[in-house]
């Protein structure tokens, strides 16, 4: 690790005054809540949409709208809302983000209109895309203790991965038992919560408050970001050799090339090119990427497959997805408080996405008649196991060693992979799923219910092995991007892995 990180890490540590404040822990509790609120958001909508439908009277082709408006604005905007945090400080952005999260959840859930809710649902991913990063910026600064850290990390990284479960069964849950409106409005007990909490525990620093705002280098990035979640979300409703596609595909390269040519000459950058090109940073991003891509494959067909096959009700299918959880949540605390601070990452983070590439292989063993208890739900165990070995450690390695002034950039990037990730992987698996069922229909008839159910199996069961091929890209690109040895602790900075 270059010697400028580390000592920008260990001014970081030693100007932030909540380093040894006994509220160390509450400020953590508050930061997970509104981090769970953001992630959760990603999937709560889902099981609502048919309900939602029902009542506002919109197409099947409108629906994607509802998930898609929230994705584009997010993803777009989280390396402004980093930056916004560094420049203006993240106590708050933090605020700022938790209350127009809010709003934008009242406004979504009194929605008389589809034009309304697409419009809430977008002012949700503007402020989640400042919530988001200030959140994890808060916790990188805040936590410089390696141990306490590591732990800290645990529980930020089990939340990410566990949020989109814990959408899904909530959502079914509210759906069920109240409104679909309520998996909106349920948002505020989680925001006043946040910002009450926020407001009393944090302090407030502006670690970047000499620098500017990056202008062009905001325009490219967040036209750019636009650009390739909307040409992957055309996919879906269009086909790859749309114009719709490909040029918002090509558009999105072209300005992201640009946003990185730029960056290297513009005097106060967005995303300084410090914060990328250490190794294991690096290393880190690439692995949330492909995180998100192939978890959605879980999420997105499990829940179809679960529902429209084996029957069961969205609140069934929330709870289905528990021990998924439970497993996720255990092997996150042992990842970064045993596994890595022993093995190193290059040893255990392609192990734990090995371990969830086989369990996605497994999963293909599925049918029409399938059993619950012994086709999906070992499976699910194993997966959650692995994406917990793989997630936590990742995303404490992607801000490990980052000059304060950076920390809310680099905790954006880390958002942003996870969302671009997952954007890529929703337009991918939907497209080679409804090919697979197209190609299992030729030359049968397409009315026989017990053919219709089995091109559905195609559907997931091609989903499915593209996932575990997205898991075992992954595991080959952390072994051979992460640096060997195991992590060291400088006693006076955040945790720096050196060279």
């Amino acid at each position: 690790m270059p010697q400028t990180v580390t000592e920008g890490a260990r001014a970081g540590a030693v100007e932030d005054p909540s380093a040894a404040s006994p509220k160390r822990w509450w400020i953590l509790a508050i930061i997970g809540i509104a981090q769970l609120m953001v992630v959760l958001d990603a999937t709560i909508v889902n099981i609502a949409l048919p309900s939602a439908q029902a009542d506002l009277g919109f197409s099947d082709g409108n629906r994607q709208w509802i998930v898609t408006a929230y994705s584009l604005a997010f993803a777009s905007l989280l390396l402004l809302g980093g930056r916004i945090a560094d420049l203006f400080g993240r106590k708050p952005a933090f605020l700022i983000g938790v209350g127009g999260f809010a709003a934008a959840s009242m406004l979504g859930g009194a929605a008389n209109s589809f034009g309304m809710l697409v419009a809430a649902r977008a002012l949700q991913g503007v402020f989640g895309a400042l919530l988001a990063p200030a959140a994890l910026s808060l916790l990188n600064t805040t936590f410089t203790d390696a141990k306490e850290r590591a732990k800290a990390f645990s529980v930020y990284g089990m939340i990410a991965g566990a949020g989109g479960a814990v959408g899904l069964l909530l959502g079914g849950v509210l759906t069920d038992a109240l409104d679909w409106r309520w998996t909106l409005y349920v948002n505020l007990i989680f925001a006043i919560v946040a910002f009450a909490g926020g407001w009393t525990l944090l302090s407030n620093h502006r670690d970047a408050a000499n620098s500017k705002l990056d202008l062009p280098g905001t325009l490219l990035v967040s036209a750019g970001l636009f650009s390739v979640v909307y040409g992957f979300s055309n996919a879906e409703t269009h086909d790859w050799g749309s114009p719709a596609t490909w040029g918002f595909l090509l558009a999105g390269g072209l300005l992201l090339t640009a946003f990185v040519r730029w960056q290297t000459r513009a005097k106060h950058p967005l995303l300084p090119m410090r914060v990328l090109l250490d190794r294991n940073r690096a290393a880190s991003f690439i692995t949330v990427l492909v995180t998100g891509a192939g978890m959605f494959g879980v999420f997105l067909f499990l829940t179809y497959y679960l529902q429209l096959n084996l029957g069961f009700s969205p609140t069934k299918t929330g709870v289905a997805f528990l021990p998924m959880m439970a497993a996720l949540m255990i092997m996150a605390q042992i990842s970064t408080t045993i596994l890595v601070p022993r093995f190193g990452p290059k040893t255990v983070i392609p192990a734990g996405f090995a371990i969830a590439a086989l369990a996605m292989a497994w999963l293909t063993g599925i049918s029409v008649d399938s059993s619950f208890s012994t086709a999906v739900l070992p499976q699910l165990i194993v997966i959650g196991a692995g994406l917990g070995i793989v997630m936590p450690p990742a995303m404490q390695l992607a801000t490990s060693g980052i000059a304060a002034e950076d920390a809310g950039v680099a905790s954006a990037t880390v958002n942003t992979m996870q969302q671009v990730g997952g954007s890529i992987g929703t337009a991918l698996l939907n497209t080679l799923a409804a090919s697979a069922a197209t190609s299992y229909l030729v030359g049968k008839d397409p009315a026989d219910k017990l053919v219709q159910a089995q091109s559905t199996i195609e559907s997931y069961t091609t989903a499915f092995w593209w996932s575990a091929g997205f898991f075992a890209a992954g595991a080959v690109i952390a072994f051979l991007l992460y640096r060997g040895g195991k992590p060291e602790q400088d006693p006076d900075a955040a945790p720096v892995v050196h060279m």
